[in-house]
């Protein structure tokens, strides 16, 4: 494992719009702060910027609320058009109560609002927008990482990572919905600990850990920081997608 960890904020990303090129906003963040990639740098972009260039906005005049929407709408105070978009991205509604939902997603993350987001998005043409999660995170993250290491002959890693609240403690905190170039779980079951028992059940969210640090400098709110380089790490186990961290249902002891 690493010693030393640089956590670098790429500053200078403008606003992404529909179909602007990610691969090339990185490039120019990098030429900005006079910076290359390294063999296992990792890029940390935020999933907000990946479902804008990816066009996932929806205009909330355009929805039709079903019966299920009006009701839930009626639970939680929240707008039917809104709760209908909610029910259109998930699986299943896991608990509601006043101005909250939690659902699981169609590719099976649990959250508020099966992720769909108002924050930092803006109107389109007098209209209220929000802002879907991408198709495919892990595909969003291959390609990136591709172009990346076309453009820069070493390899990369590129994580997408998201803000997500936990059922027993306060607090959100940066995980990784897509990833590529590394393990983003490492299975340590059966590497012995310190006095030689074999660990048998450790399993490390090795993508989770980057981005919740790299979340530290990209901020929630207002900071303008979606493309964040860490540099330093190093890694033996095989890799694999952020879709290996989602729990199975057959795992779940609270479903």
């Amino acid at each position: 494992m690493a010693d030393r960890v640089e956590i670098i904020g790429l500053h200078g990303v403008p606003m992404v719009k529909p179909g602007d090129n990610l691969h090339a906003l990185t490039v120019s963040a990098l030429v900005d702060a006079d910076m290359a990639l390294e063999a296992d740098d990792v890029l940390v972009v935020a999933q907000k910027i990946v479902s804008k260039a990816e066009g996932r906005f929806v205009d909330i005049a355009t929805v039709t609320p079903s019966d299920r929407a009006i009701k839930l709408a009626e639970q939680t105070g929240k707008d039917p058009r809104f709760v209908e978009v909610v029910l259109s991205e998930s699986k299943r509604i896991v608990r509601h109560r006043a101005n909250l939902i939690i659902a699981e997603h169609t590719r099976g993350w649990v959250m508020a609002n099966a992720g769909i987001d108002h924050s930092n998005v803006a109107p389109g043409e007098g209209h209220e927008r929000v802002l879907l999660l991408p198709l495919d995170p892990d595909a969003s993250a291959r390609a990136l990482r591709e172009e990346l290491v076309a453009s820069y002959g070493v390899p990369v890693a590129v994580i997408i990572s998201d803000s997500f609240g936990r059922p027993w403690r306060r607090g959100t905190v940066g995980i990784a919905l897509g990833s590529a170039g590394l393990p983003s779980i490492i299975d340590w079951r059966g590497h012995p600990d310190l006095f030689g028992r074999p660990l048998e059940v450790t399993e490390t969210g090795f993508a989770d850990e980057i981005a919740a640090a790299a979340s530290l400098v990209m901020g929630q709110a207002a900071e303008a920081m979606p493309i964040v380089l860490v540099r330093g790490l190093h890694w033996v186990a095989p890799e694999a997608d952020a879709g290996a961290l989602v729990r199975p249902p057959e795992h779940d002891l609270f479903r």
